[in-house]
């Protein structure tokens, strides 16, 4: 599946364009990532666009969220480290992240909200308007955007990134797209 496929499934699946600009910015961070590392940039960006493509469907059973995703990718037949870093990115599941990829897409995923929630308290409300700096200030604040999982987004170190490195590419990753974003 390529990108523009993978996209259209995408948009097939989801209806809130919240949720699509949150795909498309989680899709940023992870091939960001990927070049870090040294990584496939297009299986990571895959796996970041899709983690959330069963949410319409599982929003009221937050349980489901992640299994059915893995399975709609399985039976289209993606490779299996994408659909196991999408089952693993939900960590009801209690399920381990094996792959750098695994623990990439579990930290990214609240990464994005508490990055948008930055921008959006600026006047500006533009990504351009906030730096690291200014995010891990905010990161310590726990009113400031509570369901970007704190403890989640610091097992970025699991990729061997620290937390300030980890915002660093996150944020680059972003402000690249910022304008599809419309932030």
């Amino acid at each position: 599946m390529n990108r523009d496929e993978a996209y259209a499934l995408l948009k097939k699946n989801l209806t809130n364009k919240n949720l699509i600009n949150h795909s498309l910015a989680v899709e940023a961070v992870m091939r960001r990532l990927a070049e870090h590392f040294n990584e496939d940039v297009e299986k990571w960006g895959l796996a970041g666009l899709l983690h959330d493509i069963d949410y319409d469907r599982t929003k009221e059973d937050p349980a489901r969220h992640s299994i059915e995703g893995a399975e709609i990718l399985a039976g289209l037949g993606l490779p299996d480290d994408i659909v196991y870093a999408v089952k693993v990115h939900n960590s009801r599941h209690g399920l381990p992240r094996l792959s750098l990829m695994d623990k990439a897409l579990y930290a990214t995923d609240p990464l994005t909200g508490l990055i948008v929630a930055g921008a959006l308290i600026r006047p500006e409300k533009k990504l351009a308007a906030i730096d690291v700096p200014f995010l891990l200030n905010r990161f310590s604040e726990k009113s400031f955007a509570r369901g970007a999982n704190r403890e989640t987004i610091k097992a970025c170190s699991e990729t061997g990134l620290s937390l300030e490195d980890f915002m660093e590419l996150g944020l680059e990753a972003m402000q690249g797209i910022a304008a599809a974003l419309k932030l």
